[in-house]
């Protein structure tokens, strides 16, 4: 829905740890979003369990849910302090009286008077069961041609006590790249099998492109601006915060510095609690190309965790021709935010996103990769989520799971 804003789904106390838990755990997560139409309002939600492909599973709730199916929001609060007027809810997540009972995808969908058609939002919950063992890491290809561009992931899983009969068919794995899912490697078949060893280390299918170092801007106060803000302009009612030019990066050598790899956070200087007491702005992205030429045939995007990645209009870039820039306005809440931009064939909504010709592909570039083991028994009907890892490319070592 268009009035929902500021979207926030994360481990809790963790505004960087992505929705994944431990099936029958003690991890929870914490939901944050903002109702601009400024009035209270009756919001539910609920889980759908999916399978590995995100296609919703053909059962009933009661087969993957324990308690009820449908939880009101009861926390919430008006706007205070801030310029803009909204009122913020959040939740802590699972509801003792709403728990997923099995592993796998789960669909969080978030919607009005306990009526389901009536949508606002939807996010992505990954809920694992430990049963296989999964090993990591992040190699160079060996193709020279990509040799210096791209990053190989290669994984071995420990099938333990499974009782797979046939592998191919029944493990599904899944690598994400900085938890993104619009670049996904989907249904991956394993490169080897040696007794309860599977290896994954095919050459074409786990190989991805690295591209640099996300871009940044700091929000935290729209008055104390940062580096990275040319200028603010305060109207009554209205905030506009204009960012410097963002350059194309594809002549520029390679440096290495801290980011987000496209995370955000709210956060403000000025407050004592960022979640109802800071602001919402008009943010100007403006991206200029090389020598101020608009790519031919090429459609240009400016996303990361702040938009879902989505490349539709929400994120799509105009091209000034006054100027020689590409210019897209967000409406943001104050925070943290890293970004980076895209381009798509213009008139092929299936086309890759790719940062070849806004940035560029190196190597050395960090990013963080998760792997997705899905398994299905013979008499199963959804796919279970039985093994994760995540791994640093700079690193080199496991985190969390």
């Amino acid at each position: 829905m268009p009035n929902i804003q500021g979207i926030k789904l994360y481990l809790q106390g963790n505004q960087l740890g992505y929705p994944i838990i431990g099936l029958n755990s003690n991890e929870l997560l914490e939901l944050h979003f903002d109702d601009m139409e400024g009035r209270v309002k009756n919001y539910y939600y609920t889980f759908q369990l999916c399978n590995a492909d995100w296609t919703p599973v053909d059962l009933s709730t009661f087969d993957y849910l324990k308690g009820f199916s449908q939880i009101r929001l009861n926390q919430y609060r008006l706007s205070s302090i801030s310029q803009s007027k909204y009122v913020h809810y959040q939740a802590v997540l699972p509801d003792r009286n709403c728990v997923p009972s099995k592993s796998g995808n789960y669909l969080l969908k978030v919607f009005l008077d306990g009526d389901t058609s009536k949508l606002a939002f939807t996010r992505r919950v990954l809920v694992y069961e430990k049963l296989a063992d999964v090993g990591t890491k992040v190699v160079q290809p060996f193709n020279s041609q990509i040799f210096r561009t791209h990053q190989k992931i290669e994984f071995q899983v420990n099938k333990g006590q499974l009782n797979i009969v046939n592998p191919v068919q029944q493990i599904k794995a899944v690598v994400l790249q900085n938890f993104r899912w619009d670049n996904a490697k989907m249904n991956i078949p394993p490169t080897f099998i040696r007794n309860n060893m599977m290896e994954f280390s095919t050459e074409n299918d786990l190989i991805f492109p690295a591209g640099k170092e996300f871009r940044w801007a700091d929000l935290r106060s729209f008055h104390y601006q940062s580096e990275r803000v040319a200028k603010a302009d305060f109207l009554p009612g209205d905030i506009n915060v204009y960012l410097q030019v963002d350059p194309e990066r594809t002549q520029m050598r390679y440096l290495k510095f801290t980011d987000y790899n496209g995370l955000y956070f709210v956060e403000s200087t000025e407050v004592s609690n960022p979640w109802w007491q800071t602001d919402y702005a008009n943010v100007h992205f403006t991206f200029m190309p090389q020598g101020n030429v608009p790519y031919p045939n090429k459609k240009v995007f400016v996303v990361g965790e702040m938009n879902k990645y989505n490349m539709n209009d929400t994120s799509a870039m105009t091209y000034n021709v006054t100027k020689g820039v590409y210019e897209k306005t967000l409406y943001l809440k104050q925070g943290y935010y890293s970004y980076t931009y895209v381009t798509k064939d213009a008139g092929n909504r299936n086309s890759i996103a790719s940062v070849e010709q806004t940035d560029g592909n190196y190597w050395e570039t960090e990013n963080d990769y998760t792997v997705l083991i899905y398994y299905r028994s013979l008499s199963g009907r959804h796919d279970e989520l039985i093994g994760v890892s995540s791994i640093n490319s700079l690193q080199s070592r496991r985190i969390g799971f």
